[in-house]
């Protein structure tokens, strides 16, 4: 019974991870990160943890040295909803058979004729004609996924039903290519035309406007909540036990609206507000989920790593932990995943659960009492160290939250991996009498 519950679970998990829609939203998403690393590096030189630092190098180097450090990062996220928009598009498209390069071209027109045309600036003034970065970066992600889903099944149903305007064999590929797209962008611009009028119409509104204030702000709050936090937390674990990869799974629905989260903090540091304390602050961001629920990988198996070390006596467990030692440290979890295993194992889901559960708490307290700050844009590859991306993160503070989450899953592996242990062992020297009388006889 308890297999068979098990292969429904891994069988409705396969199959909602394949669906088109959700390969594109995930792997378009991943196509954000050298944009959001590489950014994040120029925007952490521009803002070291380290006291002085800012005065120290404008006095070496100038403003404009800072200045030109800040506006890397500046239009690498601003723009993460055109990124976003271009790659779920030609992902989805390029899978389909389908011209990705014409399909990626009609999603940014469509989505730019969704965008308002015109800013108001705080002083007043009432500028035209302009496209300004509020709707490009986090603020309008939903909005370019919408758009990238749309344009992708309109563009690929064209093609597929041949609804293109048809020319003579002796014409070249380029030009056909290029014809084959007429149909498909009269039926996307003249929809986004009327969408935007309609909006204009009834509510004095834009599209993306709308989508932000029903459907990303409500989603938002919803994965800022300690309840939404906890259920993201134990969906990566409980997958990953029925042998799903439970991050990549959840990534492409939750990362968005955790990355709109950082951003929405960038902005208040970028108006010089603080965020500690702040209430408009969002505490549950992309970091938060990476750097310190996971703790050396999903489960929190850096706790699992060092349990290891102070209490298995079996063969199997000590060789699986010195394999796993040195890739455990960068945070890359398979070899003790797949070695122990903890995939189906009984005695390790528990600890599996609450070891990244323990982490959330701990450091939803630490923010939640200002000793910690949330997070920004800044963000670290998650194969840097523990400690370390900490200190990166939020200085001292953040090292020692880590520490505090390191300690708290080692002890709550402890004691499930001891049991584990004594089931290793007793098999060990069950197989070791075995050969012993094998060899007697």
């Amino acid at each position: 019974m308890r297999q068979d519950i098990l292969d429904v679970v891994s069988e409705r998990a396969g199959a909602f991870i394949r669906l088109r829609a959700v390969a594109a939203l995930r792997d378009g998403f991943i196509m954000t990160t050298p944009f959001t690393i590489v950014g994040s590096l120029f925007l952490l030189l521009a803002n070291l943890p380290i006291p002085g630092y800012a005065d120290f190098v404008t006095g070496v180097f100038g403003d404009t040295f800072l200045r030109s450090l800040n506006s890397v990062a500046n239009a690498t996220f601003s723009i993460l909803g055109l990124i976003v928009l271009i790659g779920i598009t030609s992902i989805y498209v390029s899978r389909e058979g389908c011209d990705a390069h014409m399909a990626v071209l009609l999603a940014l027109s469509t989505f730019i004729i969704l965008i308002p045309p015109d800013f108001n600036t705080p002083k007043g003034e009432h500028l035209t004609n302009i496209m300004t970065k509020e709707w490009v970066g986090t603020n309008g992600m939903v909005t370019a996924i919408l758009v990238a889903f749309f344009t992708s099944y309109i563009f690929c149903y064209c093609i597929r039903k041949r609804w293109v305007i048809s020319l003579p064999s002796s014409v070249p590929r380029n030009i056909v290519r290029a014809f084959d797209g007429i149909i498909p962008a009269t039926i996307l611009f003249t929809t986004a035309a009327i969408v935007s009028g309609l909006c204009h119409a009834f509510g004095a509104t834009t599209f993306p406007a709308l989508i932000f204030k029903m459907i990303q702000i409500p989603l938002q709050g919803i994965s800022d909540s300690i309840g939404g936090a906890t259920v993201i937390a134990i969906l990566q674990s409980v997958l990953f036990w029925f042998g799903i990869h439970g991050p990549n799974l959840t990534n492409g629905v939750v990362s968005p609206l955790l990355l709109a989260n950082a951003m929405d903090n960038q902005a208040l540091i970028d108006a010089g507000v603080s965020l500690i304390g702040n209430p408009d602050a969002k505490t549950f961001t992309i970091q938060i989920n990476t750097i310190f629920i996971k703790a050396g990988g999903c489960g929190a198996t850096m706790g699992l790593l060092i349990a290891s070390f102070i209490t298995a006596k079996s063969r199997q467990i000590k060789t699986i932990t010195r394999i796993a030692t040195i890739p455990g440290i960068f945070n890359i979890n398979e070899p003790l995943t797949f070695g122990i295993p903890i995939m189906f194992n009984p005695y390790l889901l528990a600890p599996y659960i609450l070891a990244p559960l323990s982490n959330l708490f701990i450091t939803w307290a630490a923010i939640s009492t200002g000793f910690m700050s949330p997070l920004g844009a800044l963000m670290v590859p998650w194969t840097t160290p523990q400690i370390l991306s900490g200190f990166l993160l939020d200085g001292w503070h953040g090292s020692v939250v880590q520490i505090l989450n390191i300690t708290a899953s080692t002890l709550i592996y402890l004691p499930f991996l001891r049991i584990q242990d004594r089931e290793c062992l007793e098999e060990e020297m069950e197989e070791g009498e075995e050969f012993e009388d094998e060899t007697l006889v």
